[in-house]
């Protein structure tokens, strides 16, 4: 199926979709700081330049849209056009991802990552359930976690 839109548009829209700093994780740093935690951003010595580091509590958040990392859920859509090079690009982010993760987990981190649905889902909870539980998270002993629609693992 042709793209909708031209050749120039497409390039001019995906310019625009950001890496760091985007409203998903926003959202998470807000009720990290309205809990009262301390952290730092993009750790760029760290595998996979994690999007939130508690160096205090020794845990890492990742925060994932649902398209670019392949998540299994509503918000995830294999494209129609250049499904090649989309095919490649988000299983190479999923491998990249696992390594990533590996390697921190290895140097005695522990790991969340928060999904993009976790956060838009039509399922998603209040603001204060969420910073509950994520402080629940951080405070625990999981050495690995990821919050979903509902947050359930």
């Amino acid at each position: 199926m042709p793209d909708t839109v031209s050749p120039q548009v497409r390039s001019r829209m995906m310019a625009s979709v950001r890496g760091k700093n985007t409203k998903p994780e926003l959202v998470v740093r807000s009720a990290l700081h309205r809990a009262g935690y301390r952290f730092r951003l993009h750790a760029r010595k760290l595998p996979g330049t994690p999007d939130i580091v508690l160096p205090k509590y020794h845990v890492i958040i990742f925060v994932h849209g649902c398209f670019w990392h392949g998540h299994d859920c509503s918000l995830f859509r294999w494209p129609s056009s250049r499904q090649e090079f989309w095919k490649r690009k988000i299983t190479t982010n999923q491998a990249n991802d696992l390594k990533n993760i590996a390697r921190l987990r290895d140097a005695g981190w522990r790991v969340l990552t928060v999904w993009e649905c976790a956060l838009k889902d039509k399922r998603r909870q209040d603001g204060k359930r969420f910073a509950d539980k994520l402080s629940e998270w951080i405070r625990g002993t999981k050495h690995r976690g990821e919050f979903i629609g509902k947050f359930s693992k």
